[in-house]
Order: structure tokens, then sequence, then C-alpha cells
């Protein structure tokens, strides 16, 4: 038995996580065969990427415009042209529009088909949450009721990094009504359920074969939100893990413009209240100018 410890910045997880969520049989049959909705999320930049190879992703539209929500700089924000692009459907391997409405755009979709949906927290049992400041529920909000009475695939993508006590307390506590002050976007949480989970534990065994624990998290100069990761497999395993946590070494992070706080003002109804939304530079905390 071969031992062996990894760190993986944010950028180097999520790298990592769409290699392997891309080698999934069920993404692999849903792209011969069936349906699959890649929905707006830096994670899912990443899986874009590895799916249809950056040169065809960069002709279908900018990666950097591939988020709505984000925390960034500090606050609850959303991005600065996000809503403007649309999700990514895929009926057997081709890029189609997707519907006006989530449900016409899940139309087709059975238990082969797949929606691959990132999170914004995990906790020790598996459960997954998302942050939602979309009134109406945003992705998981309109998808969850159809994915899960039809059985439909959801593979939900997540860095450990995101780690929390306990999702389903976390969603108890977050409801964009109920709080009297935010920094940012009032935001609620759904628990994401049902779902296939793949941090990087998941993506290192099914590259690799080799197992792995999750023992450190933080970081300084660059390396905040890191995990550390002990690794425990046959000698030939590890040599190929090795080898492929070497290769996302040095990963860039997505650059994600952010919304204007002036200009966010005209954005659609249907995002959460902001404190500083519609407010001029001068106007706002210094916490803020200084993002």
């Amino acid at each position: 038995m071969t031992r062996a410890l990894f760190v993986c910045t944010p950028a180097e997880s999520r790298r990592l996580i769409a290699k392997a969520v891309v080698k999934m049989k069920e993404v692999q049959y849903a792209l011969q065969q069936s349906n699959m909705l890649i929905p707006h999320g830096p994670l899912n930049i990443y899986i874009l990427e590895e799916l249809l190879g950056k040169e065809r992703l960069s002709q279908l539209m900018d990666p950097s415009t591939y988020a709505t929500g984000m925390i960034t700089q500090g606050i609850l924000c959303v991005s600065a042209s996000g809503r403007n692009t649309p999700m990514v459907l895929l009926k057997r391997g081709i890029v189609t529009p997707p519907g006006a409405t989530m449900s016409e755009t899940l139309r087709d979709f059975d238990s082969h088909s797949v929606v691959i949906k990132g999170a914004s927290a995990i906790d020790a049992e598996g459960n997954t949450g998302v942050l939602v400041a979309n009134r109406e529920g945003g992705t998981a909000g309109m998808a969850i009721g159809t994915i899960l009475g039809r059985g439909i695939h959801l593979i939900v993508p997540v860095g450990l990094e995101k780690m929390v006590p306990s999702v389903r307390q976390a969603v108890s506590l977050c409801g964009q009504d109920t709080f009297d002050y935010t920094q940012g976007l009032r935001v609620g949480m759904i628990l994401l359920t049902n779902a296939q989970v793949v941090t990087e534990i998941e993506a290192i065994k099914i590259l690799t074969g080799v197992d792995a624990f999750h023992v450190a998290s933080g970081g300084i100069n660059g390396s905040e939100g890191s995990v550390v990761l002990a690794a425990e497999g046959e000698q030939e395993a590890m040599s190929k893990a090795i080898d492929l946590m070497e290769s996302i070494k040095g990963e860039p992070a997505v650059n994600l413009p952010v919304a204007s706080c002036k200009t966010c003002v005209d954005g659609p109804q249907i995002l959460s209240r902001c404190q500083f939304r519609g407010k001029k530079e001068e106007e706002l905390h210094l916490f803020v100018r200084n993002r």
C-alpha cells in the first residue's frame, strides 16, 4: 500500500472534479443517447471545458459569463452578464437552445437524462445545498420537482472547501425574507436531495481507483480555501493518482466580472433585495468600494 498527501486549491479542485464528472457512466450515456442540462456556475465552466473542449466552448460563449450568483470579494453578489447567457442543454451531445421555461427545457428528460448542478455547501453526511437569490428559487427550485418526480440523474459536483457542519440546519436558517441585514444579496438555501455528489474524494476514486480522505483545509497567499487530502492505494494506482494531481497544479482561478451596484438596480426583479443595489460608488461602504 502506498500513501500520499495532496493539496488542491479551489481552482485545482474544480478541474479535478470536472475531469471525473465527464468520465461518469451516467454522463457518458446522456452525452451519447439522452439529454443533459448544465446550468450556470463556476465549477460547471470547468465541466463544459472538459465536455466540449476550451476552443469549442469559447466559440459558444465567453466562459466568464457562465455564472450568476456568487460569493465574491467579500459579499453575496451576481455576475455582470451571466443572466444573459443561456444554460447549456445537450441533446445527444448537440448543444441545443434551452426552452423559455424550465418545464420546457426538461420536457424530454427521463431517467437516463442528467442535470449537473453545483452546490454552495456540503456536510459530512453528503448532504448538499445551494444558495438562491432568485425569488422563484433559481435553477434548483424550478427543476428539483421534475428531477425527483421523473428520477432524472442529479449530479452535484462540489469542492470540500464548502464543507459545513450541517446542510439541513443551514437550509432551516436561510430564507431570503428572514434576514434583517445581509452583506449583499438576501439568499435562501435549497437542499439538493437524491443527488450523486462528486467531491475531490470521489473524483480521485473515479479517475484512479485510489482512496482519499479530507484531512485539512485553508491556506494563505493565494491558497485560501485549499483542501489537503491523504490518499492510499496500490503502487500502480497511486502512480496514476500522482500524475493526475501534478497535472492540475497551477490551474488558474476563473475570473468572473461582478455586476455594478449602480446599474444592478436595472436587473430583473426576480432577484432578492441587496442593500448595495442602485448605489453610486461614493455611497457604498468602504469594504464594498475596496473590492
